[in-house]
């Protein structure tokens, strides 16, 4: 974060690494985690066809429901120009799509405490969180008239609530 200038050089390493044409003004949101409903991928599954829809790229990291590994698996390849997703484990990559992200989604529907979201600040990353544990503990909910605030925070467990905030994160973009 004490050199914010050099995301650039992480961002359009990641774009490059996922096939994605790099464009500094689009942003790309990264999600990693364990692929299970309790971290609110049941929310970003049903939220995906109207978030593609947008100008943004997007990469998942992870692993779980098989469910979810075969929903993003045929997203990638029908939307490959703005949706990619790493069916694994891999630190290296986690840290390139924390450092090369713009926007870091972490919709869990409980959380006890938590380093991702904390990773995200660190490299300059926003975080788009649900306010629950630990989330609701590191980040705080950007005022844009007071321009106080780490990060962009919803309650409701809820698709449309987390679309309504990512898109405001979007929008401060």
């Amino acid at each position: 974060i004490k050199n914010v200038e050099q995301k650039v050089v992480n961002k359009q390493a990641l774009a490059e690494k996922f096939g994605f044409e790099f464009n500094e003004d689009t942003p790309i949101i990264g999600l990693i985690s364990r692929l299970y409903d309790s971290k609110g991928i049941d929310l970003v599954e049903k939220i995906l066809p109207e978030l593609l829809k947008l100008d943004i790229q997007m990469i998942v990291l992870g692993t779980g429901d098989k469910m979810y590994h075969s929903s993003f698996d045929h997203l990638a390849k029908k939307h490959h120009k703005k949706f990619a997703c790493y069916l694994g484990f891999n630190d290296d990559l986690a840290h390139l799509i924390e450092g090369g992200a713009d926007i870091f989604l972490m919709p869990s529907r409980y959380e006890h405490c938590v380093l991702n979201q904390m990773y995200s600040l660190n490299y300059g990353t926003i975080p788009v969180v649900r306010e629950t544990g630990g989330l609701a503990d590191t980040v705080k909910k950007f005022n844009e008239k007071t321009k106080e605030g780490n990060g962009f925070v919803f309650k409701k467990y809820s698709a449309d609530e987390l679309l309504a905030e990512i898109k405001r994160a979007l929008k401060v973009y």
